[in-house]
């Protein structure tokens, strides 16, 4: 009778304390969410005015003609389509760039786990992601900016493209590495190359996570200011040519917050940008949920 008394506390105990850690748990992770849903609210609060459909097809507008709308009381004129079409191109040259070298290197890195250069190249992946992207950007500066004489998109695109690569790495050398052996061994087996089984069996394996760390690397760098402000400086008209100044969401936030006859349009495009960023991260938690990669 003593014994099942004994086993009886003891389970009430550890059910007891289950219970309080989950709620403290989910009250601190609640706590967490409390700053993230402010700024929604916030965003969604001030932004909601200026988005429309101008927003999306007119260029963003004179320092003069927000202040003559703010003195009639009407919205201000004009939208950011030169910054949507500059982040669209600035990020198409950066993916171009940035996920084969990513994917290539974390295969390296995957099937080569114990070699020096591995380790070495492993060591730089992650002294990378810590560097600030003000340093990035003026590295770019001096590589690119001043050989060309000029800022570009295409500079702005190369900063960019850095600063994905250590996620790229990342999840692509995790993704090889979870699969099993018994893949590479049975296509080697069956007559197939080294380069014909990595491109053919692990790649498509591993899609997924190649896939989602992709796209968290786009959103991570999409909101990115200050490696800009010093590659691509930024255009007021709509510019699809990678050699010439161009704009970008982000810059133009910083442009609108600069100028008090613009601060409202601040609020409206940061709500653009927060739901690209979303979307994308959304479509990759999609993604990974539907593939089973953890």
């Amino acid at each position: 009778m003593k014994k099942k008394k004994r086993l009886t506390s003891t389970a009430k105990y550890r059910l007891t304390k289950s219970k309080i850690f989950f709620f403290a748990v989910c009250t601190l992770s609640a706590i967490t969410m409390i700053p993230l849903f402010l700024i929604l609210w916030e965003l969604v609060k001030k932004g909601y005015k200026q988005f429309n459909l101008s927003l999306f097809t007119e260029v963003a507008p004179t320092s003069m003609e927000a202040m003559l709308a703010r003195i009639s009381d009407s919205p201000i004129p004009g939208g950011i389509l030169n910054g949507i079409t500059g982040t669209l191109l600035i990020l198409a040259i950066a993916i171009v760039i940035a996920i084969p070298i990513g994917i290539m290197v974390g295969v390296y890195l995957a099937e080569n786990p114990k070699k020096r250069m591995a380790s070495f190249v492993r060591s730089l992946s992650d002294l990378l992601q810590g560097i600030p992207s003000i340093v990035i950007g003026v590295v770019v500066y001096i590589w690119i900016v001043i050989p060309m004489s000029g800022y570009s998109a295409l500079a702005g695109s190369i900063a960019l493209a850095i600063m994905m690569l250590p996620m790229i790495i990342r999840s692509t050398e995790e993704s090889i590495k979870m699969l099993p052996t018994s893949l590479k061994e049975a296509g080697l087996a069956l007559g197939g190359s080294y380069t014909t089984v990595v491109l053919r069996v692990l790649l498509p394996s591993a899609f997924s996570g190649l896939f989602t760390g992709s796209l968290l690397a786009i959103s991570r760098v999409m909101g990115e200011t200050a490696p800009l402000l010093v590659t691509a400086l930024g255009a007021s008209t709509v510019n699809w040519d990678a050699t010439s100044p161009t704009s970008a969401i982000s810059l133009l936030i910083w442009e609108f917050y600069n100028d008090p006859n613009l601060a409202n349009l601040v609020w409206s495009s940061s709500l653009l940008l927060l739901l690209f960023v979303l979307g994308i991260n959304l479509f990759a938690k999609s993604i990974a949920k539907k593939w089973k990669i953890q």
